[in-house]
């Protein structure tokens, strides 16, 4: 039975469903995005994952302020009405309130996605970067400073699922072999006081998608 990486952590850290599932969003061309709430190495079921109903507002990243994209809700995705060329970013940290975890401390989880590998900079707190426009090695950002070390899960059309870790300037090679979509996954925990959807949490789980269409 196959699980992806966000599945596993929550598995080992006795967590919620909040991290079991993933955000990702896809674009063709200079075409609407869509958006998705789910287990992106399975098919998305077509009425949506069952905790869709928690995908409400993801928030672009460079988005207009003054003329944001319209989203529009289907049944299993969000489509958001972006125009022009480029990568699509986004992000979303209502989807799932805390939860009490083991020892009685909160935890919450914050995401990021992004759909396009033409863009060598970063834009998100976490973010897969490629080295070069449409390249296939990546690099890691947290914060804007590559992450070492990180575990990269790599999901393509076929859903063969892989994960990779990143050299000590935090870059990694992706075996980009046939035609589809790809999902790049990363996760990064980090211990600290913050306030999620009202509640203080010790403990923030950063999951970050990156998708694109190969080769």
């Amino acid at each position: 039975m196959k699980k992806t990486f966000a599945a596993l952590l929550a598995f080992s850290f006795l967590a919620s469903p909040a991290t079991a599932h993933e955000v990702w969003v896809e674009r063709d061309a200079t075409g609407a995005a869509r958006i998705y709430l789910g287990e992106p190495a399975d098919p998305v079921p077509e009425a949506g994952d069952p905790e869709f109903s928690k995908l409400t507002a993801p928030r672009l990243i460079g988005a207009d302020a003054a003329k944001p994209a319209a989203l529009v809700r289907r049944a299993n995705h969000i489509e958001a009405a972006v125009t022009g060329a480029g990568d699509v970013r986004l992000t979303d940290d209502n989807v799932f309130a805390p939860w009490e975890a083991e020892g009685g401390k909160w935890e919450g989880v914050i995401y990021y996605a992004r759909a396009g590998r033409t863009e060598t900079r970063s834009a998100l707190d976490l973010e897969i970067v490629p080295a070069a426009a449409n390249a296939d090695s990546f690099t890691v950002h947290w914060l804007g400073k590559p992450l070492p070390g990180a575990k990269v899960t790599v999901i393509n059309a076929d859903r063969w699922q892989k994960s990779f870790t990143a050299d000590g300037q935090g870059r990694v090679d992706v075996p980009v072999n046939g035609t589809g979509r790809y999902l790049l996954l990363i996760s990064h925990e980090v211990e600290g006081a913050r306030t999620l959807g009202g509640k203080e949490v010790a403990k923030t789980y950063h999951i970050s998608t990156l998708t694109f269409v190969g080769p």
